[in-house]
């Protein structure tokens, strides 16, 4: 069974590139004899004309997924045709040094918990075959880089980023009980304090937006309309996240936290004083932001000083709380 997909795939892709015109699917049908021995490519039965179409489909997906560009052509008299130009198909030498190819193979293995581990290894594979001096499967290195994905945005937010589509997701900020709806043109995604984040243009508020995926519900769903606004050349994920954690600091915060809790905190702050009773106080770097993320502890920190952050923190947690 393999060895005959191989063969049809095969022979599809010498069709779409042999072509000097687009080939219309019937076209395709009476020329590749693996649909007509597999009884799809017989004519005048509903049933038979459902099995070829769900296999050509297939095929040209698979044959999409192996890299080769397919493009798709309305005809006069309606009908669509296929065609794999050889100019579009055809790529530049590829030569890479040393370090380049360390790179790529360390690049590649970030993806190895994600769904896009397939794709990353058919890409070294490929390099391997055209020459690449790349690293051989299972040689140590010093560096070994896991970046997990497990976030059920994370795949369809990608390809909407990259196809430059627009999604719809249903969102739930740090101060709210209940989720909302968002229209956004994703611009890109980035890995951030052990989150992943996706930056974007939010059209209902018409402006740039950075959302954290583990408060994305429900499905992300796409739409087939281009971008109302240009897409930057350098997207800030970064640094409004680390706005909103307070780290772009402009003082210093007092906050109580509660024994065994508050680790991040924990970290970042520049004096630890044990109140007892099982609570701490801690000193931190205070700025834009921090008081939403203050609230994600919840009543494991109570803010002492300054006091505009601290009413700041009571009004979203009584937010959260009327829902």
């Amino acid at each position: 069974m393999a060895i005959a997909k191989a063969e049809r795939l095969m022979n599809l892709a010498l069709c779409l590139l042999g072509t000097r015109r687009p080939l219309s699917k019937g076209e395709l049908r009476a020329s590749i004899e693996a649909y007509i021995e597999s009884g799809a490519g017989a004519s005048g039965e509903s049933g038979n004309d459902d099995a070829f179409n769900r296999m050509f489909e297939r095929d040209k997906d698979d044959l999409r997924e192996l890299g080769l560009i397919i493009e798709t052509v309305e005809g006069l008299d309606g009908e669509t045709g296929y065609q794999a130009r050889r100019d579009s198909n055809r790529l530049p030498a590829i030569t890479l040094d040393v370090e380049e190819a360390a790179a790529l193979g360390l690049a590649a293995k970030v993806w190895q918990q994600a769904r896009l581990a397939g794709a990353a290894s058919g890409a070294l594979q490929k390099l391997r075959a055209a020459g690449m001096p790349l690293a051989e499967d299972g040689s140590h290195s010093v560096l070994e880089t896991r970046i997990p994905a497990h976030e059920a945005a994370f795949e369809p937010l990608m390809l909407a980023a990259r196809d430059r589509r627009p999604v719809v997701f249903d969102y739930r900020k740090a101060n709210a009980v209940h989720p909302e709806q968002r229209r956004v043109e994703p611009w890109a995604l980035e890995f951030c304090r052990g989150h992943w984040y996706l930056a974007g243009w939010d059209r209902d508020r018409q402006a740039e937006r950075v959302f954290r995926l583990s408060r994305i519900t429900g499905k992300v769903r796409s739409r087939s309309l281009p971008f109302t606004a240009p897409v930057p050349d350098h997207v800030t994920v970064r640094t409004t996240v680390e706005s909103w954690a307070g780290e772009t600091a402009t003082g210093t915060a007092r906050i109580k936290v509660r024994a065994g809790h508050g680790y991040p905190l924990r970290a970042r702050a520049g004096a630890t004083r044990d109140l007892g009773d099982g609570w701490d106080e801690l000193e931190i770097p205070s700025g834009h932001g921090l008081d939403a993320w203050l609230v994600e502890f919840g009543p494991d920190v109570i803010v002492l000083e300054p006091a505009e952050l601290r009413a700041d923190v009571i009004d979203r947690l009584r937010a959260v709380a009327k829902g």
